[in-house]
């Protein structure tokens, strides 16, 4: 599977200021990943627009940032819920990092019988750890991204868990 060269790494989810500033949720590992990089991108029409990064700090868990192009509160406005991406090559992974996009879709098996549950849907994170959405035949099934009960994270082939009894079933 061919990987996208940029990868989502936040929105916009309002304007900071009179002069373009923006408020963003940082889809990284931390905000501050998301407030390092030099340039965010757009997606507009199927192509991915620059924007140098003037400006950019945490503020609590969010990012408030000043992007090139965006110069007033109605530049700012008119990109408000819009979703900002990275170049993949922008953003360094340290071993056993994964990008979530890199793994939705993989089929996820059992690690001592390579049954299939399902394939990964989604992730979501509710604080203390991501959860994995499994797409499974009976619907969709949670399973903590664990150590206990994710053993292996092959972002080419697979994901092997083992889950608890009723887990994925």
């Amino acid at each position: 599977m061919k990987k996208n060269s940029y990868i989502e790494c936040g929105k916009i989810i309002n304007t900071h200021g009179c002069h373009g500033g923006v408020k963003l949720e940082s889809w990284c590992n931390t905000p501050e990943v998301l407030a390092s990089l030099k340039s965010l991108y757009l997606l507009s029409g199927g192509n991915y627009t620059e924007h140098r990064v003037l400006r950019a700090s945490v503020f609590r868990q969010f990012v408030v940032a000043e992007l090139e192009g965006i110069a007033d509160m109605d530049a700012a406005l008119a990109l408000k819920n819009t979703i900002v991406y990275a170049r993949r090559s922008d953003i360094s992974l340290d071993e056993g990092e994964y990008f979530i996009a890199d793994l939705i879709g993989l089929p996820v098996r059992d690690a001592s019988t390579g049954k299939l549950y399902g394939t990964l849907k989604e992730t979501i994170n509710r604080g203390a750890s991501d959860i994995y959405v499994v797409d499974t035949p009976d619907g969709d099934r949670m399973i903590p991204a664990v150590p206990e009960f994710i053993r292996s994270i092959d972002p080419d082939t697979e994901i092997l868990v083992s889950p608890i009894e009723g887990m994925l079933d």
